[in-house]
């Protein structure tokens, strides 16, 4: 079968790691598509949709392995691609357009959520602070709407506010660094958890929990899994900042739940082939939704493969599952 391989165009001459793992994944993807008895090429998106069109239509692949977070930087159109091929008839890997767009708009995500009943943390928009007298006060983070990969998102992010008028001050001064759109999130102290979810045969399969431990942090230093915790590994929460696999026999019953929240948020949002959710755990043991990722990184030193390893999947192993997720592929 002839596979397309495609990322953001601006990966290509990216500076910035985030950007250019798309690089990484491409490379490995080929590898282990050629060991299944694919042939593969690799592609690039970007606003030149003329051609794109035309790339693409001269290629004529079987299926185009979609790995594109983002549109020339900017993550809001990371369902554009998805949309574009559904227009052509290409079938793609990973979570079809609707899905992707509704879990990168992480408001939207969040009210999906509370209507479903699946606990997230509660949330406030510039726009909910300007139109509302909210009664503010504790810690809160400021997250970008749109973007990826922790992008904008460090230690600093999180502030002790008293008053809504404080907070919406800290967002406008921040929001086009994060994109131009930023939303703040009650800040939950507690333990981070990351659940990859895989496609398999007999249904989407949770893959073992992960919890990201903060080791030797100092008091008062605030719990972020940020920019630097993933792209930076001299810094201190890159070093300090470790993926585990391992618990007691006491916590089955936490992971447990967890497990089942990250099925449900699957199969909310349509999530096909590959995903992730990511919770914090407070004092009380009760589990948050912080946010769902449709396609979470593919490099091969990534969580999700970390994950996949500790279920005895190889790296082929990962791609082929996804690939046999597709719908409308040649068998």
């Amino acid at each position: 079968m002839k596979v397309v391989i495609l990322y953001d165009r601006i990966a290509k001459e990216a500076k910035n790691p985030d950007q250019s793992d798309a690089l990484v994944q491409a490379e490995a993807i080929g590898r282990a598509l050629s060991e299944l008895g694919h042939e593969s090429l690799e592609m690039t998106f970007s606003m030149d949709l003329q051609g794109f069109l035309r790339e693409v239509r001269e290629a004529y692949p079987q299926l185009v392995f979609n790995l594109v977070e983002s549109v020339e930087g900017h993550g809001r159109l990371i369902h554009f691609p998805a949309s574009i091929l559904d227009l052509l008839g290409i079938p793609y890997t990973g979570a079809p357009a609707d899905a992707l767009y509704l879990t990168s708009n992480k408001i939207l995500a969040k009210k999906i959520l509370g209507g479903a009943g699946i606990p997230t943390p509660s949330h406030y928009s510039t726009r909910d602070l300007r139109t509302k007298s909210i009664p503010i006060n504790g810690p809160y983070i400021i997250k970008s709407v749109w973007e990826h990969a922790s992008v904008g998102l460090e230690e600093s992010s999180v502030l002790s506010v008293k008053s809504s008028g404080q907070l919406l001050a800290e967002m406008e001064e921040r929001q086009d660094q994060l994109g131009g759109d930023c939303f703040a999130e009650q800040y939950i102290d507690g333990r981070e958890f990351n659940l990859s979810i895989l496609a398999s045969p007999k249904g989407p399969e949770v893959l073992p929990p992960a919890e990201m431990r903060f080791i030797d942090y100092p008091p008062g230093k605030w719990k972020v899994v940020g920019y630097r915790a993933k792209w930076d590994d001299a810094s201190f929460e890159s070093l300090h900042t470790q993926r585990s696999f391992e618990f007691p026999k006491s916590e089955r019953p936490l992971l447990q739940g967890l497990m089942d929240l990250a099925r449900r948020c699957s199969h909310l949002f349509g999530l096909r082939g590959y995903g992730r959710v990511d919770f914090r755990v407070d004092e009380r043991d009760q589990p948050w939704v912080l946010e769902l990722n449709a396609n979470p990184c593919l490099s091969p030193d990534a969580g999700f493969v970390a994950a996949a390893s500790q279920a005895g999947l190889s790296y082929r192993q990962v791609v082929e599952r996804i690939v046999q997720d597709v719908p409308s592929i040649p068998r």
